[in-house]
């Protein structure tokens, strides 16, 4: 099932600059999910990471990546309207630069679910060679927990 940037937005809480997957290749509810990202040079962050050396930052691949996982997480009925936060990355690495005019295909797993906690694989590749990793923790909220946790400070 291909899932186009209008079904992803009703889906994911984010917005641009910050929504960083275009579209959803493949999906199979809170298990897996494959998600392309366009990277434009018309994008902000290459304003200023690097001037003439444009190179989509490190920080903003985990992110597309954990999208895509967010989207797996969040696909099924009983999760909608939920936020999947971070609570760690593990195993990261970096093989190679993405530059504009590349295409990231994300390809994430759910590896395991205790409650409303659990851990997500993310493999990126650009012309099908691997170019980012990492392994997510991750916490499903509801906006009520969200913001309760923020105003308990």
């Amino acid at each position: 099932m291909v899932l186009e940037i209008e079904e992803i937005m009703k889906i994911l809480p984010h917005r641009p600059p910050m929504l960083l997957v275009d579209r959803i290749l493949e999906i199979e509810p809170f298990k897996s999910a494959t998600g392309l990202k366009n990277i434009t040079m018309n994008e902000p962050q290459f304003m200023g990471h690097f001037p003439n050396h444009p190179i989509f930052p490190g920080v903003l691949q985990l992110e597309a990546m954990a999208q895509v996982g967010g989207v797996a997480m969040l696909y099924p009925a009983e999760h909608r309207g939920k936020i999947a936060l971070f609570g760690g990355m593990d195993n990261i690495k970096f093989k190679r630069p993405i530059v504009p005019g590349d295409t990231l295909i994300t390809k994430a797993e759910i590896v395991k679910v205790r409650g409303v906690f659990g851990v997500l694989h993310a493999d990126g590749y650009v012309d099908d060679k691997l170019v980012s990793a990492a392994d997510f923790k991750f916490a499903l909220k509801t906006n009520e927990e969200l913001f309760g946790l923020r105003n308990k400070d």
